[in-house]
C-alpha cells in the first residue's frame, strides 16, 4: 500500500510541474504552444506549418504503439482509461520544433513488478572518456529516436484520441498494445531491459 505523505508528496510535485510548464510560454524568441488547437493557430499567425509538421512526425512513430478500437465501443475489461497530451518544444541552434506525445503514467495504479531501471553514473561515464584518451581511442555516440517505442509492454492502457490523431480517429478510443510509451510507469524499465537483451544477444553489436 502506498502511505498518504507519498501520495500527498507526489500530488505537489505534480502540482509544481504543471505550475512551472505552463508558466514557460517562450523559448529562443519563439512562441511554444501548449494544445494542438495553440499549434494550428500560431501556424496561421506565422504563416508556417512548423508545429503541425512536429505534431505529424510524432503521431507517425506513435501510431505503431496504439490499436483503435470500432467505434462506440467501451473501455475493455482489465484496462485503465488515461490521459495524453503532446509537449511541445524547440531544439537548440536549429530551431526545429518539437512534440513529444506522453501519456499521464500518474492516473495508473503502481505496477505490481518493478520498474526501477538503472542508469549509468557520470563517473563511469568520465573513466571511459580518460581511457579513451589513454589508449588513443575515438569515441561513438549514438542517439535512439523515440528509444521507449522500440520496447515492448504489458501495461494495458486505453485513451480517447484526440485532434493529433487522424480526423476519422479523433473521439474514438485506442488502446497501447506491444509497445511502450513515454510517461507510463514501466516504460523505463521495458525499455532498460529490451535494450540490455539486444545488446547481449546480437553478436554483429
Amino acid at each position: 500500500m502506498v502511505g498518504s505523505h507519498t501520495v500527498k508528496k507526489r500530488d505537489r510535485i505534480i502540482k509544481a510541474m504543471k505550475k512551472r510548464y505552463f508558466r514557460i510560454h517562450q523559448k529562443y524568441g519563439i512562441e511554444i504552444p501548449k494544445t494542438v488547437q495553440e499549434a494550428q493557430a500560431l501556424d496561421i499567425k506565422t504563416g508556417t506549418t512548423f508545429w503541425m509538421d512536429a505534431i505529424r512526425k510524432e503521431m507517425k512513430n506513435c501510431s505503431k504503439a496504439f490499436e483503435m478500437l470500432p467505434e462506440g465501443s467501451r473501455i475493455p475489461v482489465g484496462h485503465t482509461h488515461i490521459k495524453y497530451h503532446l509537449i511541445f518544444d524547440v531544439k537548440h541552434e536549429s530551431l526545429e520544433r518539437k512534440a513529444r506525445y506522453v501519456a499521464g503514467g500518474h492516473m495508473t495504479a503502481p505496477p505490481a513488478s518493478i520498474t526501477y531501471a538503472s542508469v549509468v553514473s557520470r563517473e563511469s561515464v568520465r573513466i571511459a572518456f580518460v581511457l579513451a584518451a589513454l589508449n588513443e581511442l575515438e569515441i561513438e555516440v549514438a542517439d535512439i529516436g523515440n528509444a521507449y517505442l522500440n520496447a515492448p509492454t504489458n501495461e494495458k492502457i486505453v485513451i480517447t484520441c484526440g485532434l493529433e490523431f487522424r480526423a476519422q480517429c479523433e473521439g474514438r478510443l485506442a488502446k497501447i498494445v506491444v509497445r511502450a510509451q513515454y510517461g507510463l510507469k514501466g516504460s523505463g524499465q521495458a525499455w532498460r531491459s529490451h535494450l540490455a537483451k539486444v545488446l547481449l544477444e546480437d553478436e554483429n553489436l
